[in-house]
């Protein structure tokens, strides 16, 4: 495979693991050639979607996540909050729509949300669409019934991040396994949600593991209209942050990083890519080559669920130079009919 190899931006669920591993052998610039031809041939190149995350319940999740700062076998000193009353999330969104956001996420710190939280966490997706944003929410696992109540009150997309490849799943999480995870992503699309998930690089991971993880994604009976790509941001007193303290040379490095971003970018390419978790620790220079790689979506604000983000006025400035505008939000609708519209 190389820069003459016919560059299409033909959607393929076939993907096998020895094309994508050919993918990540590509010199930088050939690479970085084609992402860019196949996000050019279906989004405006200079325009990136704004979005806000807010944590409607904080702490206290039983999952024993390595990397997550809310677990509780983490030992952070984070305190498990109650979930957030309909009215201030409502007033977090207006204020996010203020700043710009186009699509307002909310987290919620379980293992899966109970039967009694749902009435609340309606309301909140109805509130907020009804302010003209989109909607998405990540609240753990849901059964088909949870799943349907979402899909009814509006939300236009879930987040279920797989995380990292099928092999190296053990090694991050124990208490759920990675066939939980899709069957989570099956609910979801079977309710007629647009699915968001993505996951984590810069774990300790191999190239290998890297290529599992965008390979299964890839080969999904649909690809998810969302994928997030997130940098590792180590926390002290979880496991992965604390292995990172002790061998930070297992942190991933900006080129390859932004090498992760293309290849999710060609292997998806209807899909919005969104540069996520660990931006405020990124370079200018990284953040615009991976805008280059076909990323066009990224969380704004200070924060995101319990970690620091790079902040408006840091993305603000940033996009100045590099003359790039917020993608123009658009309007709030029914999932699936407007998943075209949405990526």
């Amino acid at each position: 495979m190389n820069v003459h190899t016919p560059v299409t931006r033909e959607v393929r669920t076939d993907w096998t693991r020895d094309e994508v591993a050919a993918l990540f052998d590509l010199p930088f610039a050939d690479l970085m050639y084609r992402a860019q031809t196949v996000h050019r041939a279906g989004f405006d190149a200079n325009e990136v979607q704004l979005s806000t995350l807010l944590s409607i319940k904080t702490g206290g999740c039983p999952e024993d996540c390595g990397y997550c700062s809310q677990s509780v076998h983490a030992e952070t000193g984070l305190k498990a909050e109650k979930l957030m009353d309909v009215d201030s999330v409502l007033a977090e969104a207006r204020a996010a729509k203020d700043a710009g956001s186009g699509r307002f996420c909310m987290g919620a710190a379980w293992r899966s949300p109970k039967d009694r939280d749902m009435p609340k966490i309606v309301e909140m997706v109805k509130g907020v669409r009804a302010m003209g944003m989109e909607t998405c929410m990540t609240l753990g696992m849901l059964t088909p019934e949870q799943s349907r109540q979402l899909a009814e009150a509006g939300l236009d997309y879930y987040n279920h991040n797989i995380d990292t490849s099928p092999e190296n799943y053990a090694n991050v999480i124990s208490t759920r396994t990675f066939e939980d995870r899709l069957e989570t992503l099956e609910n979801v699309r079977a309710a007629g949600i647009n699915v968001c998930s993505g996951g984590i690089v810069g774990m300790g991971e191999t190239r290998s593991d890297r290529i599992g993880f965008l390979h299964a994604l890839a080969t999904l009976p649909h690809h998810p209209e969302s994928v997030p790509i997130n940098a590792l941001v180590p926390v002290k007193g979880t496991p992965l942050g604390n292995m990172l303290a002790e061998t930070p040379l297992a942190k991933i490095d900006e080129i390859e990083f932004v090498r992760t971003v293309a290849i999710a970018r060609i292997l998806m390419p209807e899909s919005m890519v969104r540069l996520s978790a660990g931006r405020e620790s990124m370079s200018d220079s990284a953040q615009a080559l991976c805008f280059m790689a076909g990323a066009n979506s990224i969380f704004t604000g200070d924060r995101l669920l319990t970690t620091p983000n790079a902040g408006d006025s840091k993305d603000a400035a940033l996009f100045a130079r590099l003359g790039v505008r917020p993608m123009t939000p658009a309007p709030a609708c029914a999932a699936p009919a407007c998943a075209t519209e949405a990526v």
